[in-house]
């Protein structure tokens, strides 16, 4: 697993009130997808839990992983009582399973792509369902964008994460559909987008900053340095979209 899948934990209260949580479209798209009622779920790489809430409130018993105990701590905080965790990477956790439903939210980037979905496949009962879901959250102003991208370049060039199979952002079909398709172990792949926009202070702006992967490899003083240079050029609000695509598949 990339080191920086590990570096949330120093920040796990952070990661949970700044990163904004998921709308009950998406288990709302999930459910509908399934066509069947969903008793069980394991989560990979649950964080802080934002989406297991989303499904263990709907009655899933849900078992949340992820590699960081920090990670974890917060979660527990938060978890219905129809939740477990376990400590793990995708990697770490023993293969074969019995689970209804295997999904990650923002966080399958991070799984390691030798046998990734062999691993997803022996968790599902047959005709169980996989989903993914994620996005990042941008400023909705072109020209903010551009100044908080110029702020940024002297310390780091780019806050994204590429995709992990090269697949170009202008490509219908977005990753992981563009393996799921390709695999022999999963059918009727689909991809949905679901709306999230919002309005926030700057200062939470910079909070949501600091929960993302690239800032927290920086040393502790460039980091903080970037974050004045970009609250510098922020009005006091800001608008955000923070759409989630959705991919979704069958085990065959």
């Amino acid at each position: 697993m990339p080191g920086r899948a590990l570096s949330f934990g120093a920040v796990a209260e952070n990661y949970e009130r700044f990163r904004p949580g998921y709308p009950d479209e998406v288990a709302d798209t999930v459910l509908a997808y399934a066509g069947r009622p969903i008793g069980t779920a394991l989560e990979i790489g649950a964080g802080t839990g934002k989406a297991t809430r989303l499904f263990a409130e709907r009655g899933i018993a849900v078992t949340a992983t992820d590699p960081d105990e920090d990670m974890l701590v917060e979660l527990r905080k938060h978890l219905p009582s129809n939740v477990r965790t376990a400590r793990g990477a995708l990697e770490d956790l023993p293969p074969g399973g019995d689970y209804a439903m295997v999904y990650a939210a923002s966080s399958l980037h991070w799984t390691e792509p030798v046998d990734r979905w062999p691993r997803v496949a022996s968790m599902l009962v047959p005709g169980g369902v996989f989903a993914s879901f994620g996005g990042r959250t941008l400023l909705t102003d072109p020209a903010l964008l551009d100044a908080v991208n110029a702020a940024r370049k002297p310390f780091l060039d780019s806050d994204e994460i590429p995709s992990p199979d090269g697949t170009p952002p202008e490509q219908d079909m977005q990753w992981p559909g563009t393996e799921l398709q390709q695999s022999e172990l999963f059918t009727d792949v689909r991809q949905e987008v679901v709306a999230r926009r919002s309005t926030m202070t700057a200062e939470d702006y910079i909070g949501l900053l600091s929960t993302i992967s690239a800032y927290l490899e920086l040393p502790p003083s460039t980091r903080q340095r970037v974050y004045g240079r970009i609250l510098a050029v922020l009005p006091a609000t800001v608008k955000v979209n923070a759409d989630l695509m959705i991919h979704l598949a069958r085990r065959i």
